[in-house]
C-alpha cells in the first residue's frame, strides 16, 4: 500500500513516486489490442512480414497499447492516494512515442510528480496531480516471438474478442 495520501501529496511534488513492476508486451497482448481497436496494421500483427519489411525487424506494439498501460502501472506504483475515493485519468496534454516497443519486450513505468492543484467542482473537492514526466521503459528482449493466432490474410478469422472491461478506480479500505 502506498504512503501517498490527499494530505501529503503536495509534499511529494518533484519527487519520484515509484517504479512499477515489469510487464510483458508479447504478441498475444498486441493481437488482443488489435482486436479491441480494430487496428490491424501488419507491423503489429504479422510477425513474418514485420521481420522482412519493418525497419524494426519484427512486430512492434501499438503506441496506444503502450500508453494504455500507464493507468494500471500507475496503480501498481501507488499513484492514487490511499485515502482517495477514486483515481481518475484527467487526460493528457502531450504524449509522444519516442521508441518502438518490440513484441516480447517488457515495460515498466517510472513516475515523478510534477505538480498538484486543488480543485472544487459541484459537491466534489479534489486534487489534480500532474505526472508529465512519466516514462515507460523497455527491457532487452528476452522471450521468443509468438506466431499469430490467425493468418495475415484474414487476421480476424478464428478469433474471439478478448476485450475486457477494466475498473481502475480505487476505493478506501
Amino acid at each position: 500500500m502506498s504512503d501517498l495520501t490527499m494530505a501529503n501529496i503536495k509534499d511529494r511534488v518533484g519527487s519520484e513516486l515509484g517504479v512499477s513492476k515489469w510487464l510483458l508486451v508479447d504478441q498475444e497482448r498486441i493481437e488482443r489490442f488489435a482486436e479491441c481497436t480494430e487496428d490491424w496494421q501488419w507491423i503489429h500483427v504479422d510477425p513474418e512480414r514485420a521481420k522482412r519489411e519493418s525497419p524494426f525487424k519484427g512486430p512492434i506494439a501499438h503506441g496506444y497499447l503502450t500508453l494504455s498501460l500507464v493507468g494500471s502501472l500507475s496503480i501498481d506504483i501507488g499513484c492514487v492516494p490511499s485515502d482517495a475515493i477514486a483515481g481518475f485519468n484527467y487526460g493528457l496534454d502531450k504524449a509522444r512515442f519516442l521508441a518502438p516497443v518490440p513484441s516480447g519486450a517488457r515495460v515498466r513505468l517510472r513516475v515523478v510528480l510534477d505538480s498538484v492543484e486543488d480543485r472544487a467542482a459541484a459537491n466534489c473537492s479534489s486534487r489534480r496531480a500532474t505526472r508529465s514526466r512519466s516514462r515507460t521503459r523497455t527491457s532487452p528482449r528476452s522471450l521468443p516471438r509468438r506466431s499469430p493466432s490467425s493468418s495475415p490474410e484474414n487476421p480476424r478469422s478464428e478469433r474471439k474478442s478478448p476485450c475486457r472491461r477494466v475498473n481502475t478506480s480505487t476505493h478506501p479500505p
